[in-house]
């Protein structure tokens, strides 16, 4: 049945962007486009999983579709409505951060241009380059942290969660670039931005959001608080899991630990209401939340690595649909998937969120495919140059997001796998591979590529029309970025950081620890006639591999199983395990201390016995290098 409906929602994607789209779009009909939504969605939440849905779209100043899909509740079989069904919008929930931010700057009470360590109290953000952290960084993505999420971004708990400024102080990440060199999106910088909304306000975030964009839009059915007050708890969708193919009810999320980031609960006609009142320049049926010229700032161009792409607004970013410039955000957790676009040219805003995994699959389609039926791309296939080859080997390698962990251990669970390589492809093309898709880009300017097919998806549906590489004063390729992703800048990985050199050391050093243990168990009669010094350098080697094929085993059998409780927190058994690496590093200095006195002694026998010792304390030697690397190596959490 999986296979069936994935089938039909290929279909139904194929019939609808091959019709006629509206020569005038001033004819659209809402009949039309609730039938298209319709028939796109419902496919896809069969094909991927997804229990519970909601759309809303405006269309100048009038709201047309308002759709609620699945059940809010499948025990109770209670399905959704739109205008009564919280669903978790997740990271668009920085919008209302945002909004909070700017309506503080309208009335002077804050700086774009300030050291944010003026508006914090009982603790500060680190000076580790001279230039201070601004909000104008913060609402680029341009605050230069490093990442982090393990046991505080999304909790279970009630217990773990913190008042907001005890979470900014306990959970300050590093700062691993100056102010406006690079941008890497930081759930941490929107909640200390939200932080400094409620000192400089004197209310709490919640309560600040609540009377300022809340309550003079109307917005009845939303809400920061956490867990959700009674008025609103029945109507909240329930998170789902897909599991041996039923759903599994998963707890209410909660994200107060850094909520301006993502911790908003709303309904879809609540959510596109804010849309419509940014859309409208910050004014909805008479209540106006900003000036109009700040709403304009906001959604500018603030901030861009490349003038050549689309970039960051204050706080909103840009992504091109098939030619149109479409502002908003989107927003993931766990269980929900949403995004909220605006489109000014066209005076359309669009709403959506979908329950459980798979509905990230469903959100990625919606806005592309409703602009292929109704907006659809008219542009020439890029000219492709034919001298292209001689020049193509300086964009090869490997290149991973500058939104990384640097010193912590989501530096491995989260970036080991991870990264985006560039090769030549065929007839003078850059291929770029994320994941397992791959696509051809053309040269169209310098450092500048654009997509040969359109509509092939990349990075979760995010089919970037454009690449830009960056490059040093030497001329160097450095990294990269993609249009539609300005808050996510790329830095070209040296040959050590990629997937292709740690998986192939690592299978190697597997090999010859499972080599060295086999030899014992095959060899031991023999073994029995050695000299007693051969023999305890063999116990070293022998003991050495067998601690590290345990410390491999155990950690891939305990991440596997634990990822998902290790975003709640990081679980006893895990901590444990954590002294493994420790012990292996001691057995490696242990090892390599004998492998000396073999080389210097003359012991087991002969050369190629002490070269095979010698391969053995290499690999061991490069595990410690692994674990120290990946910071594995201690207990860098938190």
């Amino acid at each position: 049945m999986h296979i069936i409906f994935k089938c039909l929602a290929t279909l139904s994607l194929a019939l609808v962007t091959t019709q006629a789209a509206h020569a005038d779009e001033g004819r659209l009909d809402p009949a039309e486009l609730e039938a298209f939504v319709d028939g796109l969605v419902i496919p896809l939440m069969r094909a991927n999983g997804s229990p519970s849905g909601t759309v809303a779209i405006a269309l100048r100043g009038e709201l047309i579709v308002s759709r609620g899909y699945g059940h809010q509740d499948l025990e109770r079989r209670v399905e959704v409505q739109p205008e009564k069904t919280l669903f978790r919008p997740g990271s668009v929930s920085k919008l209302f951060t945002w909004v909070a931010v700017m309506q503080l700057v309208e009335q002077g009470r804050l700086d774009l241009d300030t050291d944010v360590n003026e508006y914090l109290s009982g603790f500060s953000i680190h000076d580790t380059y001279p230039e201070p952290v601004t909000l104008r960084h913060i609402l680029t993505h341009t605050a230069g942290f490093e990442d982090g999420v393990l046991g505080y971004l999304i909790v279970e708990n009630p217990e773990k969660l913190l008042p907001l400024a005890e979470s900014m102080e306990k959970y300050q990440p590093a700062r691993v670039n100056p102010p406006g060199a690079q941008t890497a999106y930081s759930n941490y910088a929107t909640s200390l931005a939200g932080l400094i909304v409620a000192n400089v306000s004197g209310l709490s975030f919640n309560e600040y959001v609540q009377r300022n964009i809340f309550d003079p839009l109307q917005m009845q059915n939303s809400s920061f608080e956490e867990p959700l007050p009674s008025r609103l708890a029945a109507n909240m969708a329930v998170s789902y899991e897909l599991d041996a193919g039923g759903y599994v009810a998963r707890p209410f999320e909660l994200v107060a630990n850094f909520g301006p980031a993502g911790g908003a609960s709303a309904t879809a006609t609540d959510m596109i209401r804010f849309a419509e009142a940014i859309r409208n320049g910050g004014e909805l049926d008479g209540a106006r939340i900003l000036k109009a010229a700040t709403v304009e700032k906001m959604l500018g161009d603030e901030f861009s690595h490349d003038s050549r792409l689309l970039g960051m607004g204050l706080g909103f970013y840009a992504t091109e649909i098939n030619g149109h410039r479409v502002m908003g955000h989107g927003g993931d957790t766990q269980w929900f998937h949403s995004i909220l676009g605006i489109d000014r040219d066209k005076e359309l805003s669009v709403f959506a969120s979908f329950g459980a995994s798979g509905g990230g699959a469903v959100r990625t389609a919606l806005l592309p495919s409703l602009y292929d039926r109704f907006y659809p791309l008219q542009e020439l296939p890029p000219v492709v140059p034919e001298d292209f080859a001689e020049r193509a080997g300086r964009y090869a390698g490997t290149y991973g997001f500058w939104r990384s962990s640097f010193t912590k251990l989501e530096k491995a669970l989260l970036g080991m796998g991870g990264g985006i390589t560039v090769a030549p492809g065929p007839d003078n093309t850059l291929v770029l591979v994320i994941g397992d898709g791959a696509k051809q880009y053309v040269e169209v300017e310098h450092n500048l590529f654009r997509e040969k097919h359109p509509g092939v998806s990349l990075l979760g549906g995010m089919a970037p029309r454009l690449v830009a590489f960056q490059e040093d004063a030497s001329g160097e390729i450095t990294g990269f970025v993609l249009d539609g992703l300005p808050f996510m800048s790329t830095r070209k990985l040296p040959a050590f950081a990629t997937p292709g050199f740690n998986f192939t050391l690592l299978g190697l050093s597997v090999l010859v620890f499972i080599a060295v243990l086999a030899r014992r168990f095959y060899q031991r009669r023999e073994i029995r006639n050695w000299g007693s010094s051969d023999r305890a350098v063999l116990r070293v080697a022998v003991l050495t591999s067998g601690i590290q094929l345990l410390t491999l085993v155990t950690g891939v059998v305990l991440i596997s199983t634990l990822m998902e409780q290790l975003f709640d927190g990081i679980p006893l058994i895990f901590k444990l395990w954590l002294w493994l690496p420790i012990l292996t590093t001691l057995c490696t200095v242990w090892l390599l201390y004998t492998t000396t006195r073999a080389w210097r002694g003359g012991l087991l026998g002969g050369v190629f016995a002490r070269l095979r010792l010698t391969v053995i304390a290499g690999a061991a030697l490069f595990m410690v290098w692994f674990y120290y690397y990946w910071n594995i190596l201690g207990f860098n959490y938190f």
